[in-house]
């Protein structure tokens, strides 16, 4: 009777217990499809395709030999290309992970990102094997040697980039030299009309001047008028003295 009375709270638990697993079974088979069936977050590897091609083209030809240099030089093009999605995926992750929290962007292209960044994980130690595989040690300084390039490229693409505005930054410069010089020649235009005008003026303003001191009267000095005078009286007494002797004749 025991046995009975239990039977039916395990039967509840083993149908809950199941359906709980059949239920995260789908869930997780449904959301690997959904991840299967995201589209690509970078496109197709056209460096690894051609390595590939390379490495292949002596097992579907065997008369056909690839040096080894040229599928270094395909495996460093193909470590090149996997440095830049890096770079790329790093500096995307965390705005897009921002704006996901803030509802801007669907989950989807961060699950696409997210599986994008997985690839990239098993691409570099693939890339290391392969480095590995056609020079001792050399998987350890692949990835050096690709990103020295990357930056490379990058400067020359901003040296590019500046070479480019030079025309364009050139014009507007003698624009504005040819403006500066045009303002510098109006105002000494300017200057020079102010000049004649003020010419004429200030001669007029000159003979005035000089009309009105011709007009004032020169007085003689104080100290001249009394020597004048005294000159004067005895001039008239010499006068006086040679009357006087007249009459004494």
């Amino acid at each position: 009777m025991q046995f009975l009375s239990l039977l039916g709270p395990i039967a509840y638990l083993g149908i809950l217990i199941g359906s709980m697993a059949t239920f995260s079974h789908l869930y997780r088979q449904r959301q690997i499809n959904s991840k299967l069936r995201l589209a690509p977050y970078f496109p197709a590897h056209a460096s690894r395709n051609i390595y590939l091609s390379l490495l292949h083209m002596s097992d579907s030809n065997p008369d056909v030999k690839v040096p080894d240099s040229v599928l270094r030089a395909a495996l460093l093009s193909r470590a090149v290309e996997d440095v830049q999605r890096v770079m790329e995926v790093r500096t995307r992750k965390p705005p897009l992970a921002q704006l996901l929290q803030r509802g801007v962007v669907g989950d989807e292209i961060f699950q696409r990102l997210q599986r994008a960044e997985q690839e990239l994980e098993l691409e570099i130690k693939d890339v290391v094997n392969e480095a590995n595989a056609l020079a001792p040690n050399w998987g350890t300084h692949i990835f050096q040697s690709a990103n020295e390039m990357v930056n490379n490229k990058m400067l020359r693409d901003k040296l590019d980039a500046i070479k480019a505005t030079l025309p364009a930054e050139k014009e507007a410069w003698d624009a504005q030299r040819e403006k500066a010089r045009r303002e510098l020649e109006g105002e000494s235009v300017s200057r020079v009309k102010t000049q004649a005008v003020e010419a004429p003026a200030a001669e007029k303003t000159i003979k005035a001047g000089s009309s009105d001191e011709d007009g004032v009267i020169v007085e003689p000095p104080a100290a001249e008028v009394p020597a004048a005078a005294a000159a004067a009286a005895g001039g008239g007494g010499g006068g006086g003295k040679g009357k006087k002797k007249k009459g004494k004749k």
